[in-house]
Protein backbone atom coordinates (compact mmCIF):
# COMPACT_ATOMS: atom_id res chain seq x y z
CA UNK A 1 0.00 0.00 0.00
CA UNK A 2 3.08 2.77 0.68
CA UNK A 3 4.62 2.17 -2.54
CA UNK A 4 1.58 3.43 -4.00
CA UNK A 5 1.81 6.82 -2.44
CA UNK A 6 2.86 9.54 -4.12
CA UNK A 7 4.80 13.04 -3.06
CA UNK A 8 1.80 15.45 -3.03
CA UNK A 9 0.00 12.76 -0.66
CA UNK A 10 3.05 13.28 1.57
CA UNK A 11 4.07 16.55 1.52
CA UNK A 12 3.06 19.45 3.40
CA UNK A 13 1.42 17.69 6.37
CA UNK A 14 2.88 19.17 9.28
CA UNK A 15 0.61 22.08 10.88
CA UNK A 16 4.08 23.24 13.27
CA UNK A 17 5.93 24.43 10.12
CA UNK A 18 2.90 26.56 8.87
CA UNK A 19 2.62 28.22 12.22
CA UNK A 20 6.40 29.13 12.25
CA UNK A 21 6.68 30.46 9.27
CA UNK A 22 3.47 32.67 9.22
CA UNK A 23 4.61 33.95 12.64
CA UNK A 24 8.20 34.98 10.72
CA UNK A 25 6.29 36.84 7.74
CA UNK A 26 4.10 38.66 10.14
CA UNK A 27 7.22 39.49 12.26
CA UNK A 28 8.98 40.95 9.47
CA UNK A 29 6.11 42.96 7.51
CA UNK A 30 5.50 44.31 10.97
CA UNK A 31 8.87 45.60 11.17
CA UNK A 32 8.91 46.98 7.48
CA UNK A 33 6.26 48.99 7.87
CA UNK A 34 7.89 51.28 10.53
CA UNK A 35 11.53 52.05 7.88
CA UNK A 36 8.68 54.03 5.80
CA UNK A 37 9.09 56.64 8.17
CA UNK A 38 12.22 58.83 8.24
CA UNK A 39 13.84 61.15 10.54
CA UNK A 40 13.50 64.79 9.54
CA UNK A 41 16.79 65.85 8.77
CA UNK A 42 17.63 68.67 6.49
CA UNK A 43 19.88 71.32 6.78
CA UNK A 44 16.88 74.11 6.16
CA UNK A 45 15.97 73.09 9.68
CA UNK A 46 17.08 75.47 12.05
CA UNK A 47 14.10 76.22 14.35
CA UNK A 48 11.57 74.59 16.62
CA UNK A 49 8.67 75.88 14.26
CA UNK A 50 10.92 74.40 11.14
CA UNK A 51 11.22 70.92 12.87
CA UNK A 52 7.77 71.28 14.05
CA UNK A 53 6.55 71.38 10.64
CA UNK A 54 8.77 68.89 9.16
CA UNK A 55 7.33 66.34 11.93
CA UNK A 56 3.39 67.11 10.73
CA UNK A 57 4.38 66.46 7.16
CA UNK A 58 4.74 63.35 8.13
CA UNK A 59 1.36 62.75 9.38
CA UNK A 60 0.47 60.96 6.40
CA UNK A 61 3.03 58.36 6.73
CA UNK A 62 2.06 57.96 10.79
CA UNK A 63 -1.62 57.36 9.75
CA UNK A 64 -0.67 54.80 6.86
CA UNK A 65 1.53 53.27 9.71
CA UNK A 66 -0.52 52.63 12.30
CA UNK A 67 -3.65 52.00 9.70
CA UNK A 68 -1.35 48.45 8.15
CA UNK A 69 0.07 47.55 11.78
CA UNK A 70 -3.63 47.06 12.83
CA UNK A 71 -4.26 45.39 9.46
CA UNK A 72 -1.66 42.89 10.30
CA UNK A 73 -2.54 42.51 13.52
CA UNK A 74 -6.04 41.89 12.97
CA UNK A 75 -5.22 39.08 9.90
CA UNK A 76 -2.85 37.47 12.22
CA UNK A 77 -5.35 37.17 14.80
CA UNK A 78 -7.80 35.65 12.25
CA UNK A 79 -4.86 33.09 10.98
CA UNK A 80 -3.88 32.16 14.53
CA UNK A 81 -7.68 31.70 15.38
CA UNK A 82 -7.80 29.78 12.02
CA UNK A 83 -4.61 27.26 13.02
CA UNK A 84 -6.27 27.05 16.35
CA UNK A 85 -8.66 24.49 15.15
CA UNK A 86 -6.53 23.27 12.10
CA UNK A 87 -5.27 19.80 13.32
CA UNK A 88 -4.18 18.78 9.88
CA UNK A 89 -2.46 19.91 7.03
CA UNK A 90 -1.78 18.79 2.94
CA UNK A 91 0.43 20.46 0.20
CA UNK A 92 -2.66 22.54 -1.43
CA UNK A 93 -3.13 24.14 2.18
CA UNK A 94 0.36 24.16 2.36
CA UNK A 95 -0.05 26.40 -0.79
CA UNK A 96 -2.75 28.38 0.37
CA UNK A 97 -1.53 29.45 3.32
CA UNK A 98 1.86 30.24 1.44
CA UNK A 99 -0.45 32.61 -0.85
CA UNK A 100 -1.83 34.38 1.84
CA UNK A 101 1.34 35.32 3.47
CA UNK A 102 2.39 36.80 -0.22
CA UNK A 103 -0.18 39.49 0.69
CA UNK A 104 0.68 40.05 4.03
CA UNK A 105 4.38 40.76 2.56
CA UNK A 106 3.28 42.98 -0.46
CA UNK A 107 1.44 44.93 2.50
CA UNK A 108 4.65 47.12 3.17
CA UNK A 109 4.75 48.66 -0.06
CA UNK A 110 0.88 48.85 -0.07
CA UNK A 111 1.07 51.06 2.71
CA UNK A 112 4.46 53.17 1.30
CA UNK A 113 2.48 53.46 -1.88
CA UNK A 114 -0.55 54.58 -0.13
CA UNK A 115 1.73 56.94 2.20
CA UNK A 116 3.24 58.79 -0.68
CA UNK A 117 0.33 59.40 -2.81
CA UNK A 118 -2.68 59.40 0.46
CA UNK A 119 -4.70 62.19 -1.73
CA UNK A 120 -4.88 59.83 -4.67
CA UNK A 121 -7.54 57.61 -4.94
CA UNK A 122 -6.09 54.78 -6.53
CA UNK A 123 -3.49 54.60 -3.70
CA UNK A 124 -6.35 53.83 -1.56
CA UNK A 125 -8.02 51.55 -4.33
CA UNK A 126 -4.31 49.86 -4.50
CA UNK A 127 -4.30 49.40 -0.12
CA UNK A 128 -8.15 48.17 -0.42
CA UNK A 129 -6.98 45.52 -3.09
CA UNK A 130 -4.25 44.27 -0.67
CA UNK A 131 -7.10 43.75 2.04
CA UNK A 132 -9.21 42.02 0.18
CA UNK A 133 -6.77 39.63 -0.99
CA UNK A 134 -6.04 38.76 2.35
CA UNK A 135 -9.99 38.18 2.97
CA UNK A 136 -10.31 36.09 0.46
CA UNK A 137 -7.18 34.04 0.99
CA UNK A 138 -7.73 33.52 4.43
CA UNK A 139 -11.61 32.48 3.47
CA UNK A 140 -10.38 30.08 0.68
CA UNK A 141 -7.57 28.80 3.42
CA UNK A 142 -10.93 28.07 6.01
CA UNK A 143 -13.17 26.64 3.28
CA UNK A 144 -10.67 24.33 2.52
CA UNK A 145 -9.36 22.81 5.62
CA UNK A 146 -13.23 22.99 6.74
CA UNK A 147 -14.01 21.01 3.95
CA UNK A 148 -11.35 18.74 3.73
CA UNK A 149 -11.94 17.61 7.55
CA UNK A 150 -8.85 19.27 8.91
CA UNK A 151 -10.61 20.86 11.68
CA UNK A 152 -10.95 19.37 15.25
CA UNK A 153 -13.75 19.03 17.55
CA UNK A 154 -16.93 17.42 17.41
CA UNK A 155 -19.45 17.94 14.09
CA UNK A 156 -21.35 20.50 16.05
CA UNK A 157 -18.13 22.55 17.21
CA UNK A 158 -16.91 22.46 13.78
CA UNK A 159 -20.08 23.96 12.24
CA UNK A 160 -19.87 26.82 15.25
CA UNK A 161 -16.63 27.69 14.57
CA UNK A 162 -17.15 27.55 10.54
CA UNK A 163 -20.15 29.81 10.94
CA UNK A 164 -18.10 31.91 13.16
CA UNK A 165 -15.43 32.35 11.39
CA UNK A 166 -17.16 32.86 7.96
CA UNK A 167 -19.19 35.59 8.97
CA UNK A 168 -16.32 37.70 10.24
CA UNK A 169 -14.68 37.16 7.49
CA UNK A 170 -17.32 38.04 4.90
CA UNK A 171 -18.83 40.93 7.38
CA UNK A 172 -15.15 42.40 7.88
CA UNK A 173 -14.12 42.68 3.99
CA UNK A 174 -17.89 44.43 3.17
CA UNK A 175 -16.85 47.24 6.11
CA UNK A 176 -13.31 47.36 4.35
CA UNK A 177 -15.26 47.93 1.07
CA UNK A 178 -17.58 50.36 2.61
CA UNK A 179 -14.61 52.14 4.01
CA UNK A 180 -12.56 52.13 0.49
CA UNK A 181 -15.62 53.84 -1.18
CA UNK A 182 -15.76 56.91 1.00
CA UNK A 183 -12.63 58.16 -0.35
CA UNK A 184 -15.25 59.22 -3.45
CA UNK A 185 -15.72 61.82 -0.75
CA UNK A 186 -12.74 62.35 0.87
CA UNK A 187 -9.32 60.14 1.33
CA UNK A 188 -9.00 60.78 5.17
CA UNK A 189 -12.43 59.91 5.63
CA UNK A 190 -11.78 56.70 3.87
CA UNK A 191 -8.94 56.18 6.14
CA UNK A 192 -10.66 57.13 9.30
CA UNK A 193 -13.56 54.63 8.07
CA UNK A 194 -11.08 51.71 7.86
CA UNK A 195 -9.40 52.32 11.05
CA UNK A 196 -12.79 52.64 12.87
CA UNK A 197 -13.57 49.22 11.58
CA UNK A 198 -10.37 47.92 12.63
CA UNK A 199 -10.57 49.58 15.78
CA UNK A 200 -14.03 47.86 16.10
CA UNK A 201 -12.20 44.22 14.96
CA UNK A 202 -9.30 44.95 17.27
CA UNK A 203 -11.13 46.04 20.31
CA UNK A 204 -14.39 44.29 20.08
CA UNK A 205 -16.38 47.83 20.98
CA UNK A 206 -19.82 46.70 19.27
CA UNK A 207 -19.54 42.82 20.21
CA UNK A 208 -22.32 41.70 21.88
CA UNK A 209 -21.17 39.89 24.83
CA UNK A 210 -23.20 36.85 26.54
CA UNK A 211 -24.52 37.15 29.53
Amino acid sequence: MSNTRTYNQIAGQKVSRLEAISDGVFAIALTLLVLDIKVPVSESIHTEGQLFSALCSLVPKFLSYFLSFMTLGIFWTGHATQFTFIERSDRHLNWICLFFLLFVSVLPFTTAFLSEHIHFKLAIGLYWLNIFLLGLVIYIQWNYAYTRHCISGTENERQITDKLIRKRIVTAQALYAAGALLCFINNYLSIVAIILVQLNYALALFTKKNK
